[in-house]
Formats: C-alpha cells, sequence, structure tokens
C-alpha cells in the first residue's frame, strides 16, 4: 500500500512502513520541541543585574533562626548564591570554596549567603558535614531564587552569584551551572577590588 504525502512540492508515493516512520519521527519531534520549551520556559521575570536593588526577604536559616534581609542591607556587603542541591558534587565543592575564602570575605566587610530550595535540616547536615561558616538559608517553593530572576536549567534550579554593595544594589553576578568554584573567587575578586 502507498500513501501520498500531500505538502506544497512535488508529489511523493511512500509505502506503509515509510509513512509510519515519518508519522513517528513527526511526533518525535513535536514531543522533544514540547520537551525544550517546558524544559527552557522561565518564570516570566528577568534576572535581577547590576544596579538593581534587591528585594527584601526573609527565610530560615539553617538553624531554623529567621533571616530578613532588611537587617543587613546597608550594614554589610552580601555575597548572595543560589545553588541547586546540597551534597550534589558541584554545589559542594562551591560551598567548599567560599568557606576556604571566608576569611577574606569576612575580612572586608562581606557576608556569604547561600540558598536553596533545601529544608533546614539539609542545610544543617551540609553546614556540619563541610564546616561551612556562612549563613544557609532554605527557600522552598523557590520563592526569592524567583524575586532574583535566577534561571532554572532543565529541571534543576539555577546556580548563580550575586555581590551586593551596602546600598542594596547589585554590584556584579556570576552565572556558571558547572564552574562552581569560580562562584566563590570571582565574587572575592569584586568585594576585593570595591574597597
Amino acid at each position: 500500500m502507498f500513501f501520498r504525502i500531500n505538502y506544497p512540492g512535488p508529489i511523493i508515493l511512500i509505502n506503509s512502513m515509510s509513512y509510519c516512520r515519518v508519522i513517528f519521527l513527526r511526533n518525535f519531534l513535536v514531543c522533544v520541541s514540547s520537551f525544550l520549551c517546558l524544559a527552557l520556559k522561565t518564570n516570566g521575570q528577568s534576572t535581577l543585574a547590576v544596579g538593581d536593588t534587591i528585594p527584601r526577604f526573609t527565610l530560615h536559616d539553617q538553624d531554623g533562626n529567621i533571616f530578613d534581609s532588611k537587617d543587613y542591607v546597608g550594614k554589610r556587603i552580601l555575597v548572595i548564591y543560589f545553588y541547586p542541591k546540597d551534597e550534589s558534587t558541584v554545589c559542594t565543592k562551591e560551598a567548599c570554596a567560599f568557606r576556604d575564602n571566608y576569611s577574606d570575605f569576612a575580612k572586608r566587610g562581606a557576608m556569604v549567603i547561600g540558598i536553596n530550595s533545601g529544608t533546614v535540616e539539609s542545610h544543617k547536615e551540609f553546614q556540619q558535614h563541610h564546616q561551612l561558616p556562612f549563613v544557609l538559608l532554605s527557600d522552598p517553593g523557590s520563592k526569592v531564587l524567583k524575586l532574583f530572576g535566577v534561571k532554572n536549567k532543565f529541571f534543576i534550579s539555577g546556580r548563580e552569584t550575586f555581590v551586593v554593595g551596602q546600598d542594596g544594589k547589585i554590584v556584579y553576578t556570576f552565572n556558571s551551572m558547572m564552574q562552581g568554584t569560580k562562584h566563590a573567587s570571582e565574587a572575592l575578586r569584586v568585594v576585593e577590588s570595591s574597597k
């Protein structure tokens, strides 16, 4: 049995087996394109950029205490880094890089803050396991991540660092999913050059 494919061009006759392949391929491409559109879909808000004022937010830290950004904006330089998951390979390297440079950040009056959607308990375990001397904030539902406009990369939370001046305005951003340790070195370079 042969089928005629209608399209604006020469008439093509194909057998039933080829027709099934064409239909399968068309359906496959529709599914893949739908998946990519869904995976790359953003939350409709653009990422905060240099010069933007950070939004006020309140979250729980790794000890269950309430952290309110208004208590720190205007008093310290803030290094806020968003990361996908406690204990994942790149996230652990990133956190340890911030830990290893923590005294240099502190000397310059900068406060390091890690944020992701993990639980308070997960953050506490992560902090203790790697002796992290800085604040880890639990962002259930990724509300603060969305306020900052950090985009997911496929189905993984984004990895982005914001350096915030004492006036509450962003002075630098760095975005890289696979270069976790570079987030700390880039942020430190900016903090050192601002003093």
